[in-house]
């Protein structure tokens, strides 16, 4: 694909096949750590979350903009969705999450998100696919650079 027939899309687009890993995480667990960890000892390079279903106790998030940051402590919230790219050096992982009167907020996934009953989840491996971050001059942050294995 050229650049000039999608001008959005980096001009590079990857395929892979895809296997799944089904797994549960049990209560207190950090949810991003838990992630990074199975990443780590599986060796991913490309993974990404199919689909998250679970509650959590303690809630740390992002918010938008990358400045401020939402805590929420001694809470139940359930997990509404949780998606992203992940390997074994990083994620961007983004969160939705509601409390007991329906009210959702989201944000990125940061450490300290801790499982209060249970947290199920399937990821996509894809092994022909490696997902590196490289500095990005239009946002000043590090972005995603797909490579073809």
């Amino acid at each position: 694909m050229s650049s000039s027939a999608c001008p959005s899309v980096l001009p590079s687009i990857f395929s892979s096949s895809m296997r799944t890993l089904s797994f549960r995480l049990l209560p207190g667990s950090d949810l991003k750590q838990s992630l990074l960890s199975i990443a780590k000892q599986h060796q991913l390079k490309a993974a990404c979350v199919l689909t998250c279903v679970g509650s959590l106790q303690k809630v740390h998030i992002r918010l938008a903009g990358g400045f401020d940051f939402l805590t929420l402590a001694e809470t139940k919230q359930e997990i509404v969705s949780l998606v992203g790219t992940f390997n074994e050096s990083g994620s961007h992982l983004h969160i939705s999450f509601g409390d007991v009167d329906g009210n959702v907020k989201g944000g990125h996934l940061m450490e300290g998100n801790l499982i209060y009953t249970t947290a199920e989840l399937v990821i996509g491996i894809l092994d022909q696919v490696a997902f590196n971050r490289v500095p990005d001059s239009n946002t000043g942050c590090l972005e995603l650079l797909p490579q073809q294995l």
